[in-house]
């Protein structure tokens, strides 16, 4: 199995947990948790930022002791937009599941002067990208432009069956603004129905990485450098959840130069 695809290594609980360390990286990490009525996860930030992203159901969310009350109202990431919030360097924080949860934890490095706060479905437009089948749906969660924090990117997409997303191929792995920036990335996966699959590639224009992967309901795929594009099997919609994060906050990406003839048509 690449070593790019991580499974979920429970059925409930924590299902998955990446670690920089884990994933041999700096910047990212993402966690996340499938429990039932009633049952509670949490944790302090130390020295990182997190964004929990309610992916399914509805939870009690609190940092720092505030009450954020009960959040949530989609039962799967292909009904409606997420309720999120973030939460700040140096903070403690909990969920409890008011529903069967799918509560997932962003996580990168944090910087001071940022507050704890919900973002709410429609806070960010859903933008429609691509034509043809190449057509899919955006929903921003943590934009570069939102000022909300010091390192955490979060957008989630919906690629309709028979489509095709994160396409055409595109990188973002060199420090060299304003040209590229460079982002350490995770897709979390979901299918709909959940036994399908979907297809993802993520490779350099040397070839020294070239990996394909299946990707089946909750995998989650490390993107360390490279182009990395998505295709969604006919008859299964595919839901993922986006956490990008480096040395400076801003998405600044690279076209592969053979298929940018796909953005005029010529």
């Amino acid at each position: 199995m690449s070593r790019l695809l991580v499974k979920p290594k429970a059925q409930a609980g924590l299902m998955q947990e990446i670690t920089p360390e884990s994933a041999g990286w700096t910047y990212v990490g993402f966690a996340l948790h499938r429990l039932q009525p009633g049952e509670t996860a949490g944790g302090e930030t130390g020295e990182k930022e997190l964004c929990l992203v309610l992916v399914s159901g509805k939870a009690k969310i609190s940092v720092d002791g505030e009450d954020f009350g009960e959040l949530g109202e989609r039962m799967t990431p292909f009904e409606g937009r997420p309720y999120a919030v973030y939460v700040p360097k140096g903070s403690s924080w909990q969920a409890e599941a008011a529903t069967a949860l799918d509560l997932a934890v962003c996580s990168a490095p944090g910087g001071e002067g940022f507050k704890a706060k919900v973002i709410r479905p429609g806070t960010h437009p859903q933008m429609t990208r691509g034509k043809g089948t190449n057509t899919r749906y955006v929903t921003n969660i943590m934009p570069e432009d939102d000022g909300s924090a010091q390192s955490l990117l979060v957008v989630e997409v919906i690629t309709p069956g028979g489509h095709t997303s994160s396409y055409p191929p595109h990188k973002h792995d060199e420090d060299n603004l304003p040209a590229e920036s460079y982002l350490e990335e995770t897709y979390y996966h979901r299918l709909n129905p959940p036994q399908g699959f979907a297809m993802q590639r993520v490779y350099t224009d040397d070839r020294s990485l070239d990996e394909t992967m299946a990707v089946e309901d909750g995998d989650v795929t490390l993107v360390p450098k490279g182009y990395h594009p998505v295709a969604a099997i006919h008859g299964y919609d595919s839901y993922y959840l986006n956490v990008m994060a480096g040395p400076k906050r801003i998405w600044k990406f690279h076209n592969a130069r053979e298929h940018e003839w796909l953005f005029t048509g010529v």
